[in-house]
């Protein structure tokens, strides 16, 4: 099932089904970075009702990833996605995650008197206990013996000792930090800010299973949905862009999966 809607977000997520929502993966335009063919107006006026909403839509042990960096204006960074995700606390959501998305830096005039920046938040909100499918990595020390105390530590600071055993081999995966690094990969013409399809599909994966409904309320190019589709997920979404609605329509239309 897929579903599309042209249309303003606050407009139509009053009139989805409140609980229907397994999982969000989205990434809000946040503090004006960009015009986006100057089709919205951002602020708290907009960012706390699509809160609001996507608490009401999101069932229990649901999920909302939520991507999103800060502007900085007169030398200060605004802060404003540190103050969205205390207002999704406030919803009702718990902050399962505080994860990084970290991508090639993009370098600075050196008299701007800051580090090259290089990632973006991602919140992960929950409405209770979330579904939770861990992604496996190699370890580096894979087949090797465990040596010291692994890193294990008392409250007081000292080593676990206790749990020494030289025995043990290093296992061939561990689960994957929460520190995820994309090249920015594909781009879609026409759209000036897009998340890697890889890292939509990955939390796709973590946060849902096969079946489940993921929903995006600013679609943009469609990301999301096309990722959500190839994992066997259903999906909703929602984009106020006419031209941004075109190419997210158009690209699921190009794998055949376009249903409504």
């Amino acid at each position: 099932m897929i579903e599309l809607h042209h249309g303003d977000c606050l407009e139509v997520m009053p009139t989805l089904e409140a609980g229907s929502i397994d999982l969000t993966v989205t990434s809000p335009p946040y503090d004006n970075l960009r015009t986006y063919n100057d089709s919205l107006e951002w602020g708290e006026h907009v960012w706390k009702p699509v809160m609001e909403n996507l608490y009401r839509l999101t069932k229990e042990g649901g999920v909302v990833v939520w991507i999103v960096g800060d502007a900085t204006i007169k030398g200060s960074e605004t802060g404003t996605s540190f103050r969205q995700a205390l207002y999704a606390m406030e919803c009702g959501f718990r902050l399962h995650d505080t994860m990084i998305y970290q991508k090639p830096a993009v370098p600075y005039d050196p008299k701007c008197n800051r580090y090259w920046q290089e990632f973006e938040y991602m919140f992960v909100f929950s409405r209770g206990k979330p579904t939770c499918n861990y992604i496996m990595e190699p370890c580096k020390g894979a087949g090797k013996r465990k040596a010291g105390d692994y890193g294990q530590k008392r409250h007081d600071g000292t080593a676990r000792t206790d749990r020494h055993d030289e025995t043990r081999l290093i296992k061939s995966h561990k689960v994957k930090s929460n520190i995820w690094f994309y090249t920015a990969g594909r781009r879609e013409k026409g759209h000036p800010a897009q998340f890697p399809e890889s890292l939509a599909r990955d939390h796709i994966i973590s946060w849902s299973n096969p079946g489940d409904t993921v929903f995006d309320p600013f679609i943009g190019s469609g990301t999301t949905g096309k990722m959500a589709i190839e994992q066997g997920r259903k999906f909703i979404g929602i984009e106020k862009d006419a031209e941004y609605f075109e190419i997210a329509k158009k690209r699921i239309e190009g794998d055949g999966l376009f249903a409504k």
